[in-house]
């Protein structure tokens, strides 16, 4: 059997892609998220707010003994308060900062401990951003904990690598996708957000993805072995 751990499974993304993973009766989804909104005989939901660290450190990983393969998809994020550094909710930075990188770190340690000796395939695919990547005034939280994930991926690669320990390490960026997350951008103030325009034309001209469609373009860096040789990746990489 493949097991898989998704955080934010409720909606979005990661709803499509755990509805996805369960067409195939070989996967069995574990999510993780504050509300479940998927039944299936397949799927083992946990109620967790992972903005709060302690729920997440109580987290655990089962003991599996018939596994062919194991992935972390760290998905859950929030964009936080859309506003200059001065004018930010100071929750808004902790719980910002709790979910987009700290509680991911968190769940990757307790995932590599537990199964780091199994002969199976193992993955961590951490959901990032091309926010993580560039800067973007307005978006100063979510901007530095995209690219704190990247970052550490990139330094759990080299010692996955060291360890030998045979578990492929990805920090992917899904591109613009059509989620209540651009919602709220779009309720930005522009004094707060000076690209908000564009973001708004984004929306009027069709140039937000479906999130069924990038649930499909993640899938398969989950299941092609070979199609990034590079932790920091993007589905803009996609040539087909």
């Amino acid at each position: 059997m493949n097991y898989f751990f998704i955080t934010g499974s409720s909606k979005g993304l990661g709803k499509f892609l755990t509805e996805l993973l369960l067409e195939d009766e070989n996967n069995i989804v574990y999510g993780i998220a504050r509300s479940s909104s998927i039944e299936h005989e397949r799927y083992i939901h946990s109620n967790i707010d992972l903005s709060k660290l302690n729920d997440v450190t109580l987290y655990k990983f089962p003991i599996f003994e018939n596994a062919e393969k194991i992935v972390l998809v760290n998905n859950a994020g929030m964009v936080g308060d859309v506003k200059h550094v001065g004018n930010i909710d100071n929750q808004q930075i902790i719980d910002c900062y709790n979910l987009n990188l700290i509680a991911p770190v968190i769940l990757t340690n307790n995932f590599i401990s537990k199964y780091a000796n199994l002969s199976c395939n193992k993955m961590v695919l951490n959901i990032s951003s091309g926010a993580g990547r560039t800067p973007i005034d307005g978006w100063n939280v979510y901007c530095s904990t995209k690219a704190g994930l990247d970052m550490f991926s990139q330094v759990l690669k080299e010692e996955v690598e060291i360890d030998d320990s045979n578990i492929k390490v990805l920090s992917l960026a899904p591109g613009i996708i059509d989620t209540d997350m651009q919602v709220q951008i779009r309720a930005a103030e522009e004094s707060a957000f000076s690209n908000i325009e564009k973001f708004i034309e984004y929306k009027k001209d069709g140039d937000l993805t479906p999130a069924n469609i990038t649930a499909q373009q993640v899938l398969r860096f989950i299941k092609e072995e070979g199609l990034s040789t590079n932790v920091i990746c993007s589905v803009r990489d996609l040539t087909k």
